[in-house]
């Protein structure tokens, strides 16, 4: 395999043209900004963000959500980036409930095997988590176990940016966990340039020269740059387990209206371990009142320190939005890594 300099040298021989690309994963984003990789790009050629961090993308409706099981006295058990994620009273860190950290669902379902009480799982995640969590359902936690289905599939979300054209796309660079999990054929409906990437600064590299050369061609597929963990089909064992716990619905991302079947949820056989209908829980649409721009930065058509609260009202230690909490969180990402505007 080429060296990164090299394939960046080789970038700057065919770039002679503005050319954007969209990566749809947090991980991508951390890793460019931790190694300066934009730095050696050629000025013409620009990769922006995407909806590719999973807590960034669920809706205030859902901490809200979340923090009403609280009050109904439940004890909810969650990913540690979605502690701090501001709700529309306060955040789950703040509210003074039984919060407990875990790191995955069936830690969830261990406190819930200790105690009498109510423990709801809030289970956010894109296709890489709800697998696993498929698999615990289907293991028959506790009756006093439920799960609030916070979980959203790529696919839809890129139709809809495509169909929107706001950033004005030359192409997709494909996230190369979900896709580990899927594989790529589903995302062969677009007539775009998409390329599967890993998460070296070489992998990088290599997928954005793939989407070039596609682009110099005049022609659009998916090329697979991460052939070491990713296959076409992807694993059918874990997409099977997905799709027989869970179903396709139409949900608000952060910063989208609906997508049509971009969420998952229970299936109606499941429904004992739902805690939307265990509860009587109602998403509510909440308005956007802050300055913060999460919702331009998801979308690729603005970069966090356009932002005029970065870096100063909103800070990991005070964030005003979303992307400022999680590790996957664009703002987050570029204030740790001190990115400049580009």
């Amino acid at each position: 395999m080429a060296t990164g300099n090299e394939i960046a040298e080789t970038l700057r021989g065919l770039v002679d043209r503005d050319m954007t690309f969209m990566h749809i994963c947090g991980t991508h984003e951390a890793a460019i900004a931790r190694t300066g990789l934009r730095s050696i790009l050629p000025p013409q050629l620009k990769i922006v963000m995407g909806p590719g961090c999973p807590v960034c993308i669920t809706p205030q409706g859902e901490i809200d959500a979340a923090l009403d099981l609280v009050e109904k006295g439940c004890i909810i058990a969650t990913y540690g980036d979605l502690l701090r994620v501001p709700g529309s009273k306060g955040s789950l860190e703040s509210c003074g409930g039984d919060i407990r950290v875990v790191q995955g669902i069936h830690k969830a379902v261990e406190i819930a095997e200790k105690t009498d009480k109510e423990v709801v799982f809030i289970s956010v995640g894109f296709e890489t988590t709800a697998p696993t969590v498929a698999a615990s359902i289907l293991s028959n936690p506790p009756k006093n176990f439920s799960i609030l289905s916070c979980h959203r599939v790529v696919p839809p979300a890129m139709k809809w940016l495509l169909e929107q054209g706001e950033a004005k796309l030359d192409g997709f660079m494909l996230p190369g966990h979900v896709c580990a999990v899927m594989g790529y054929d589903e995302y062969e409906q677009f007539p775009v340039p998409q390329v599967v990437a890993g998460f070296e600064a070489e992998d990088i590299l290599l997928g954005l020269l793939m989407l070039v050369e596609q682009v110099r061609e005049g022609k659009h597929r998916v090329d697979n740059a991460y052939p070491r963990v990713v296959t076409r089909e992807g694993n059918a064992k874990a997409k099977k387990i997905m799709y027989e716990v869970f179903e396709p619905s139409d949900v608000e991302w952060r910063g989208f209206p609906v997508i049509p079947q971009s969420g998952l949820r229970l299936k109606e056989e499941f429904g004992q371990y739902d805690a939307q209908k265990k509860f009587g829980i109602v998403y509510k649409k909440v308005s956007k009142h802050s300055a913060c721009i999460c919702d331009k930065v998801l979308r690729g058509i603005a970069e966090p320190t356009d932002c005029k609260l970065f870096g100063k009202v909103c800070t990991p230690r005070t964030p005003v939005g979303p992307c400022m909490v999680s590790h996957e969180g664009a703002c987050k990402i570029w204030h740790l890594y001190q990115v400049k505007k580009q």
